[in-house]
């Protein structure tokens, strides 16, 4: 029995599908916002702000696991009320500096709302996590309609990104049984990325000096 095999409405999968259609369209509308914001600040300033972009959809059953751990009946009502995160986005930069910046020309789009904002750059999680998160809406036109809808964006640079990923690999090995003294050579760990991240963004400050020196 598969998790949407007992929902007390046997139309919800249907419905949920078509509804992540829809957060898909958002996730396709942001992507594309920011990769002309990546490739019109590039051939302005010679300096590409963005990384690489990822994104996702949530699969139905994650969506109904997660309405469940809320203590939520899943509905469709349910899904746009209590989760933020259906849609996706991960934008990586290469500096500090970057990520603020894009997060600012992203937000100063008319059309796109900042509902919330959760800055682990300047405040990291205990384990040391580091990442801006913004939940914004944006409108999606559809042939009879126009739905607005929320969609999570995590942005990091690289080298919060790598320690991201590895340690949620490591975690994931471990099922969150983590051997003595693991967590704190994974914050020592995040400390050491943060430091490596100020080093690097003060050598990209020389360069950019140096190549504006006449």
């Amino acid at each position: 029995m598969t998790v949407l095999d007992d929902v007390d409405h046997p139309h919800l999968l249907r419905e949920l599908r078509s509804e992540l259609m829809i957060y898909k369209f958002a996730v396709d509308e942001l992507m594309t916002k920011l990769k002309i914001l990546s490739e019109e600040f590039d051939f302005a300033h010679q300096h590409d702000p963005i990384e690489h972009i990822i994104s996702r959809v949530k699969r139905p059953e994650a969506i109904v696991r997660k309405l469940r751990r809320k203590g939520h009946e899943p509905t469709i009502e349910a899904v746009r009320e209590h989760i933020d995160d259906v849609a996706g986005i991960r934008v990586v930069c290469p500096f500090v500096p970057d990520v603020y910046m894009v997060a600012g020309m992203l937000g100063r789009q008319d059309d796109v709302e900042i509902v919330k904002t959760k800055d682990y750059i300047d405040d990291p999680k205990p384990n040391g996590y580091r990442s801006l998160h913004l939940i914004v809406r944006i409108p999606v036109f559809l042939s009879d309609r126009v739905e607005r809808v929320k969609v999570e964006i995590q942005m990091r640079t690289i080298a919060m990104d790598f320690w991201a990923a590895v340690e949620h690999k490591l975690f994931y090995k471990y099922e969150g049984e983590a051997p003595t003294g693991f967590r704190e050579e994974l914050r020592a760990a995040a400390i050491t990325a943060a430091d490596l991240d100020r080093r690097m963004t003060a050598l990209h400050e020389r360069t950019q000096m140096s190549s504006s020196e006449p």
